[in-house]
């Protein structure tokens, strides 16, 4: 039997400074299983897309001061087998505020609803995103338009 796919509306935060991007991996899972990331995630109910893009990226890198620099573009993702879903991404470059080390570790609580998840946050250059998971730097060349 062929498992039904569900279209699921998320988004995925570009968040850039002196030419690297934000990103992070996962301390509790290993590179082979989720990669490296930018900070995504679900668009809940209540919320518009750019609403999720600043919670998402503060749920999950622990900074507060970010601003919305431009939606870049939507692409469809097919996260098949992993999850039987098409995922609706909206894609939003951000800017950061506020000064950073070049790592740290942060968490996202999730509400309560299940434990911790825990990163490691770090910059890499523009041109090394390539290596970004699952189809997350689909959009990257749109920050040069």
């Amino acid at each position: 039997m062929i498992p039904v796919k569900v279209i699921k509306d998320k988004v995925l935060c570009y968040i850039v400074r002196d030419g690297r991007l934000l990103v992070f991996r996962h301390t509790d899972r290993t590179y082979e299983e989720v990669g490296i990331q930018v900070p995504a995630g679900s668009i809940r109910p209540e919320e518009t897309p750019e609403d999720a893009a600043l919670r998402e990226a503060r749920e999950e890198t622990g900074l507060t001061q970010f601003r919305i620099v431009r939606k870049l573009g939507e692409v469809t993702y097919d996260i098949s087998p992993y999850r039987f879903e098409i995922q609706r991404r909206h894609v939003f470059q951000l800017e950061l505020t506020e000064p950073t080390p070049q790592r740290w570790a942060s968490k996202e609580l999730h509400d309560g609803e299940r434990d911790a998840t825990h990163f490691e946050c770090f910059w890499i250059s523009l041109e090394t995103a390539h290596v970004l998971q699952s189809g997350q730097g689909a959009l990257l060349g749109a920050l040069y338009d």
